[in-house]
């Protein structure tokens, strides 16, 4: 940009310093020399430097300022001095406490300094004056001059000097260190030339036009500003939900659309609605502390009615109403009311199931939240991590609707590659796994477990069997490569950086 182009676009606070600049000169000096605010100053040459004006250079400055305490001994004087004062006899150390307002731990400092100076004497309980006592003060405490003193810089002191400070940066709270930053200004050619050429542009632009210039068209004849749009400008970063957020409200709305209704309940389930509703046999591996986490308190929760429990009993013991031998143990109750932190979402579907009447079918569900299983961590491994539930309660629904859910879902949520194998699950059959080609890790990553829900499911929950497709999706392991992170801990690293600058869920 030409120098008179630049001239013209200067803003009132750069037109304001710009007098005032020199080689070497500090930010602080240009604020007092140009009757604006530090704050004002500093962003004024911010914008000249993004011109090519000048350059500004950071110089770390150390000072040696006043602690509280400090503060109150410049103007009091040092403990040790008016301990000494005082010290005119013999007394004890509560008498002294009462004379001079000390508390326990400036007496003991007191003592060691004046007995280090062989001007007191200890006995017990008590403290006497020796002949030294005047001799110290009248030479009085060097330590009080270095406090009347500051704020200094540390190499402003002599080495003598030097030693007291050291001494008093030991004790609470008298001084302390302050690190600041200084900002020096360094001019170029083209910040010289702006200077020497300040005076020969108008200064009298206008700056913004407003409703009441454009009724009476007072604008006319004036001169504007001129803005440079190519000028480096502050990111802004607005607020907005967490990434993960966005991609669960995403997904959300895929299911809305597809005439799915939302599933909610609590995260601590009790046994019989997380595994024994789903025909998880109480003696399954499932079910141990290696996967599980149960809840020391309360440890147990309650059982839903006596007909749908004893109904879930008869399914394990003996296959109930459903054709089937059941897993042959003797079901034990005090088992499924243990309280636990829910390892899938699939139980709010047995929930949802035992709740529906006649007239509700058929019915579609979806759920989606937090599961918890006592999983070693790694990068597609966390041991709280979001899922998606899904079932269609119909007597017309199939494995290939199934399948066909399954795939939509995939695509919707960006992935255009999905396999499925045969699977085993305590409560469907058939089963299946289903995967997504993760581009970035260049492999297949699983994330469905479906199947069709076994009558030993539906018939304790419904009172009859009709066909229940249902499926578990793990969303953060499909939001990976969106986000181009490689990484499941990253998803909750809480980075402020990241969560700043990561791009917005858009499909």
């Amino acid at each position: 940009m030409e120098l008179q182009k630049i001239l013209e676009a200067l803003s009132p606070n750069e037109r304001a310093i710009l007098p005032f600049l020199r080689d070497g000169s500090e930010l602080r000096e240009i604020s007092k020399s140009s009757k604006i605010m530090e704050i004002e100053a500093m962003r004024a040459m911010q914008w000249l430097e993004n011109k090519g004006a000048l350059r500004i250079k950071t110089v770390p400055k150390e000072t040696i300022g006043l602690g509280k305490n400090g503060k109150l001994y410049a103007s009091m004087g040092l403990p040790e001095k008016r301990f000494l004062d005082v010290l005119d006899r013999k007394m004890s150390l509560e008498e002294m406490k009462k004379l001079t307002g000390l508390h326990d731990d400036e007496i003991r400092i007191c003592l060691g300094i004046l007995k280090s100076k062989y001007a007191i004497v200890i006995d017990g309980n008590e403290i006497k004056p020796t002949d030294e006592r005047e001799r110290v003060l009248r030479e009085g405490f060097p330590e009080e001059t270095i406090l009347k003193k500051l704020p200094l810089k540390f190499d402003q002191f002599d080495e003598y000097e030097k030693s007291l400070v050291n001494r008093l940066l030991k004790r609470r709270d008298i001084i302390k260190k302050e690190v600041s930053r200084l900002k020096y200004v360094e001019l170029t050619e083209l910040g010289k030339k702006l200077i020497q050429n300040l005076k020969t542009v108008k200064s009298d632009f206008i700056e913004n036009l407003t409703p009441k210039m454009l009724r009476e068209k007072s604008w006319k004849g004036k001169k504007f500003r001129r803005y440079d749009v190519e000028i480096n400008v502050p990111k802004v970063f607005g607020g907005r939900r967490h990434f993960v957020n966005q991609s669960v409200e995403y997904a959300k709305r895929i299911w809305l659309d597809l005439g799915f209704k939302e599933m909610s309940g609590p995260l601590l389930q009790t046994s019989f609605w997380n595994f024994d509703a789903l025909f998880t046999a109480q003696h399954h591996p499932v079910r141990d502390l290696q996967d599980t986490f149960f809840i020391k308190n309360p440890e147990r929760g309650k059982l839903p009615n006596p007909k749908l429990v004893k109904a879930v009993k008869d399914a394990h013991e003996n296959g109930g109403n459903t054709n089937s031998r059941g897993w042959g143990y003797k079901w034990d109750s005090d088992n499924a009311k243990l309280n636990i932190m829910r390892t899938h979402t699939t139980c709010l579907s047995a929930r949802t199931i035992a709740s529906l009447k006649k007239d509700d079918l058929p019915a579609k569900y979806f759920a989606i939240g937090k599961c918890f299983r006592n999983e070693t961590m790694d990068w597609s491994h966390l041991f709280e991590f979001n899922q998606f539930e899904g079932i269609v309660v119909d007597p017309d629904a199939n494995f290939r609707h199934l399948l066909g859910y399954l795939k939509n879902f995939a695509r919707k949520i960006g992935f255009k590659k999905v396999r499925f194998r045969p699977a085993h699950f305590p409560y469907t059959e058939p089963s299946v796994e289903g995967e997504v080609f993760d581009p970035v890790h260049n492999q297949w990553i699983e994330v469905f477990a479906a199947g069709i829900f076994r009558p030993e499911v539906v018939v304790p929950l419904l009172g009859k069997d009709i066909p229940v497709l249902a499926w578990g999706p793990g969303l953060d392991r499909m939001i990976l490569s969106y986000y181009n992170i490689t990484d499941l801990r990253e998803l909750y690293k809480n980075d402020l950086k990241q969560l700043r600058e990561i791009k917005i869920w858009l499909r």
